[in-house]
């Protein structure tokens, strides 16, 4: 085998299937637009479900397609066209609508299924491979899915197929999110476990370390003080406040570091000599990521954040490790 003969397979095939995708957008100017809007339109008016079915590789994306339309927001799921015809129709309603994906457009399962599908022919799309096939005249709307040859090297394995099939239905997706004004806070709500639902809905008042948890002096505290309040709350930092818990400023390890090594009577020192008095803060009902992008910015880059309420009270801190914990990565800080 030819040095450079695997990379030039790689490339062929990416070109190949890029192509054929290209090739697929110029034809998408012969479909009804105004169909495709009312597909989901009344969909969404009906509270219906969208079903996807295909066999093999197209049942493969079906599936995918039902996964991506329900991190959406919309109910939808995969059809099984063999257990259907045995049972499964049973959540299938006339207010639904269904997808039909297959390569040949006349996958002999899917076809002894639509006459039975409670759905009319408006409430059906098709994903097909032929528009002059079978399942195309049982669609209100057909997507062109064909493909001149597969990448595969035999002209058999389902590649360049599939790829512009998951690429129209990827297509059709973000239409749903247009149609229906899918924000990033709705879309968040799909995703409550994930980062991408974290980064839109969780709150620092959520994961922060509480004030009572924190070492915590008043300004006129001595720096050996400070140092027997942060051992029995190691956390790190220690905040200076007043007595009705305004933030006068924090002190942290690398701060004692530094104390300790320009001034060798630091520790009898009054905490109000070396602390921070401009500390960069965060609201309690600030997001986290906001949050994390105060901590990554490359003019302060610190690994702490006091938290105030609307009153400006201390109320807590944010550190590198509640962002760890929650799942938030951080930037290497070399």
């Amino acid at each position: 085998m030819n040095k450079g003969h695997i990379l030039s397979i790689l490339n062929k095939v990416l070109l190949e299937e890029a192509q054929a995708i290209e090739h697929a957008a110029s034809k998408l100017k012969f479909l009804d637009e105004k169909k495709i809007k009312e597909f989901f339109v009344g969909l969404s008016e009906r509270d219906g479900i969208l079903f996807f079915t295909g066999v093999g590789k197209s049942g493969m994306i079906a599936r995918k397609m039902a996964s991506t339309f329900a991190s959406l927001g919309l109910k939808s799921f995969f059809l099984n066209p063999v257990e259907a015809l045995h049972g499964d129709l049973g959540p299938v309603s006339k207010k639904d609508n269904i997808i039909l994906i297959s390569k040949s457009g006349s996958t002999e399962e899917i076809r002894k299924l639509v006459p039975f599908l409670p759905m009319g022919k408006d409430n059906r799309l098709g994903l097909l491979g032929n528009i002059e096939s079978t399942l195309a005249r049982e669609c209100s709307i057909v997507l062109d899915c064909s493909v001149e040859k597969e990448a595969c090297i035999n002209n058999l394995a389902p590649t360049t197929s599939t790829t512009l099939t998951l690429a129209l239905a990827d297509a059709l997706a973000v239409v749903y999110e247009e149609i229906v004004a899918l924000t990033k806070e709705k879309f968040a709500t799909n995703h409550p476990a994930g980062l991408l639902g974290k980064s839109l809905t969780l709150k620092v008042k959520s994961i922060m370390l509480p004030l009572d948890q924190v070492a915590c002096v008043s300004e006129e505290e001595s720096l050996k003080n400070v140092l027997l309040k942060m051992t029995e709350k190691p956390t790190g930092v220690c905040l200076v406040k007043d007595s009705s818990d305004y933030l006068k400023g924090i002190i942290v390890e690398g701060d004692i570091r530094r104390a300790l090594n320009s001034n060798e009577n630091a520790l009898s020192e009054k905490i109000s000599m070396f602390m921070n008095t401009s500390p960069i803060t965060c609201d309690l009902e600030c997001l986290v990521s906001e949050a994390k992008e105060k901590m990554e910015s490359p003019k302060s880059l610190i690994s702490i954040l006091p938290v105030l309420n609307e009153q400006n009270l201390i109320q807590g801190v944010l550190r590198l490790q509640e962002l760890l914990r929650a799942g938030f990565s951080i930037r290497s800080r070399k």
